[in-house]
């Protein structure tokens, strides 16, 4: 149970280990109180061997109004993924396994083409399912996925039952990323990628009419590891890509996906990519990986564009600016790092986390307090999350940040490029290069407005919605925080992810001047 008379939680029983002494149920910000509003977990009883071996991770799904009736398609057909498909992929990808493989990786950091060859047999199955169905059940909605075990759990966002309403389970390995497009044209609009290298995609709403624990009407892609036998890392729908989608793997190979295709493979880096991320209009995508490097490639183009290295080890986690002008990066030398697309350079570290910062989100629904100033200045609000179970909050003013980086040495004056309109500043990156680490001395500092210890296990991740922020512990226990002034009829009825909702999506704060200090 939440004591919320002192603010405090404390527990009933010891399944419910999320909620322990000592934790605060608000914390304050600028704009005021964000509040614990209610918790999802898992149940109880999933306390196996494989428990503890996968980080949980989050998805926020938002399921539209029920589509109407359209003829089916044959869901027990074969993609071709019988006995000859490891001969087939092993004869059109070799043994870097992609039909057209880049690599990212020698020189400076530029792709080369390592082989083209023609589009490669289909390399995956379509399964169907006996299992009893609720055919009535709309699914209409905002929900939650997320990961733990063996198992991948669906929860309703705008119930305060803290146990899921689904459970699907995997036999052979376990699940350790997910991603959704409510876009979806083909109903496939959830993505699954497992330990073993294998990932589905299905239709939610089909699983949420099923009554069974096992995945129906799902099409299975790397079956056995017949294109890559490695840990799934990262998986994104590519937008607008008309179901595309890209799957980063343990051993530094990313591979494109067409239908039931893969068509590229990009060797990325030596080592584990850890996450990718795209920018909302998919014209870029964004790695960061075990060698530490943060790698963004214009992705239409196949090149990459600019790059660079942490202060120290792997970098774990990365984020997009709604505007797609800032990356947020984080990792193991417990740093927030923002890269600017314009400079192509880090433009501002954030010192707050006491262990490694494992995820990171800008938050579009925030614009900042007023104030009586009168300049204008662009303002950013974004979250971090670590091993320290801490969630960290931070406002990011452009003028106190860009605007020192650009100043001219004593003396100096800014070049320009001849035979161009544009100018381009002497310490903006060539295209296509990788950076080393820049010397913090150099770099600008913010400090976070906000630092809340909000579970009692190492967090995961954390999303942004236009009612709440969630944060989720790796062991599969997520809260759900509301803002200021939302109240609890407010965010029953919610369409956070809706159509109506992206159009409230907000650019960078504007205020007049002042910025909250605490």
């Amino acid at each position: 149970m939440i004591n919320t008379a002192n603010g405090m939680m404390s527990t009933s029983s010891s399944s419910a280990n999320a909620q322990s002494p000592g934790l605060k149920t608000y914390f304050k910000t600028p704009e005021g109180r964000y509040k614990l509003q209610y918790e999802k977990t898992h149940p109880s009883s999933l306390l196996h061997y494989a428990h503890g071996k996968t980080v949980t991770q989050v998805t926020l799904a938002h399921l539209k109004d029920k589509p109407a009736p359209s003829t089916p398609t044959a869901s027990s057909s074969s993609f071709g993924a019988s006995t000859g498909v490891k001969s087939a992929a092993a004869r059109w990808l070799g043994s870097g396994n992609g039909s057209r493989a880049l690599s990212f990786v020698g020189g400076n950091g530029g792709s080369k083409s390592v082989s083209s060859t023609s589009r490669i047999g289909s390399l995956g199955t379509s399964s169907s399912s006996t299992s009893m169905t609720n055919t009535n059940f709309d699914g209409k909605g905002t929900y939650l996925i997320s990961n733990v075990g063996d198992a991948i759990f669906i929860s309703d966002l705008n119930s305060q039952e803290k146990d899921p309403i689904k459970s699907i389970h995997f036999s052979n390995s376990n699940p350790v990323c997910h991603a959704f497009d409510q876009d979806a044209k083909e109903g496939h609009d959830l993505l699954i990628g497992l330990n073993s290298g294998d990932v589905y995609s299905v239709s939610l709403r089909q699983q949420l009419q099923d009554v069974g624990k096992k995945l129906v009407g799902a099409h299975h892609y790397n079956k056995d590891g017949c294109v890559n036998n490695s840990r799934c890392t990262s998986i994104a729908w590519v937008p607008g890509g008309d179901g595309t989608f890209v799957v980063a793997h343990a051993d530094g190979n990313m591979y494109v996906y067409e239908k039931s295709n893969p068509i590229a493979r990009w060797h990325v880096c030596q080592g584990s990519i850890n996450s990718i991320a795209f920018s909302f209009d998919g014209a870029y995508l964004a790695t960061v990986g075990r060698d530490g490097y943060l790698r963004v490639f214009d992705y239409p183009k196949e090149q990459l564009v600019c790059g660079g290295k942490g202060y120290y080890g792997a970098v774990l986690c990365c984020a997009w600016s709604m505007d797609g002008k800032y990356i947020l990066t984080g990792g193991e030398d417990d740093l927030v790092q923002v890269w600017s697309m314009e400079d192509r350079k880090v433009v501002a570290w954030g010192e707050g986390h006491n262990s490694w910062v494992s995820g990171v989100a800008f938050d579009p629904y925030w614009s900042s307090p007023n104030s009586d100033g009168t300049t204008e200045t662009v303002m950013y609000r974004f979250g971090s999350v670590g091993q320290d179970t801490q969630l960290l909050l931070w406002d990011l003013e452009m003028d106190e940040i860009v605007v020192p980086l650009r100043r001219c040495p004593p003396g100096g004056s800014p070049t320009y490029s001849t035979g161009s309109q544009s100018s381009h500043w002497d310490n903006v990156s060539p295209l296509g290069t990788l950076q080393p680490a820049s010397s913090i001395r150099d770099v600008p500092k913010i400090s976070p407005v906000v630092a809340h210890r909000v579970h009692t296990e190492p967090l995961s991740g954390l999303i942004f919605t236009q009612e709440s922020v969630l944060t989720v512990c790796q062991e599969g226990h997520i809260k759900i925080w509301m803002r200021p002034g939302i109240t609890e009829s407010q965010s029953s009825n919610t369409e956070t992810l809706s159509s109506s909702a992206k159009d409230k999506l907000l650019l960078p704060g504007k205020t007049g001047g002042s910025s909250y200090k605490q």
